[in-house]
């Protein structure tokens, strides 16, 4: 049996291990919600008088980069918790590569990831080779998927290049906009 070959879905000829920022999609198989509590996987939740996101902790990834504006509280579920956790060790595994801001939906999460220069490690006198996102990404989704105890994500990931402040603002927005605007979203199942 001869299966179909699959079309790249990345940018040829181009290094995906050189500095820059990527704005990436993860999936989960099936398109399973299981990363928000049961009865938040279809609208939002009014936020608490303080206006946090998600009940234990808001993401912290740097400062303030982590902390959602909108006035909307989702409960992630165990799954979504271990996916919090693996993102926000990935600056641990990888010292180049930052996640400067992430958002965790039902059934996938969405993501800057940033690959800063070597220069301050090779300074050090540490050789260090610098990951591909595909090599971040991949370890990331095996990590989680063995915490859970089973596949949670499809087989791929979507990625953009950000080649600008503008795209990378966007990216930020459409991050920062995409809990609150859950079911207008691609992804979004209905059941």
């Amino acid at each position: 049996m001869e299966f179909p070959v699959r079309k790249s879905i990345r940018l040829e000829n181009y290094d995906y291990s050189r500095r820059g920022a990527f704005f990436i999609t993860i999936c989960t198989k099936d398109k399973m919600c299981i990363f928000w509590d049961n009865n938040d996987k279809y609208k939002p939740i009014t936020a608490d008088v303080n206006g946090s996101s998600y009940e234990n902790d808001t993401p912290n990834v740097g400062t303030a980069n982590g902390r959602p504006q909108h006035t909307h509280k989702f409960h992630l579920s165990e799954f979504g918790v271990y996916v919090k956790e693996c993102l926000n060790n990935i600056h641990c595994h990888y010292q180049m590569v930052f996640v400067d801001k992430y958002v965790i939906m039902p059934n996938h999460i969405h993501l800057i990831l940033r690959i800063d220069s070597l220069s301050d490690l090779e300074a050090s006198g540490r050789p260090m080779a610098v990951p591909t996102i595909s090599t971040v990404i991949n370890q990331f989704k095996g990590a989680v998927s063995r915490m859970a105890g089973f596949n949670v994500w499809q087989g791929r990931f979507h990625d953009r290049i950000l080649r600008n402040e503008r795209e990378y603002r966007g990216a930020w927005q459409y991050i920062e906009n995409n809990p609150i605007q859950w079911e207008n979203d691609e992804y979004f199942i209905k059941e």
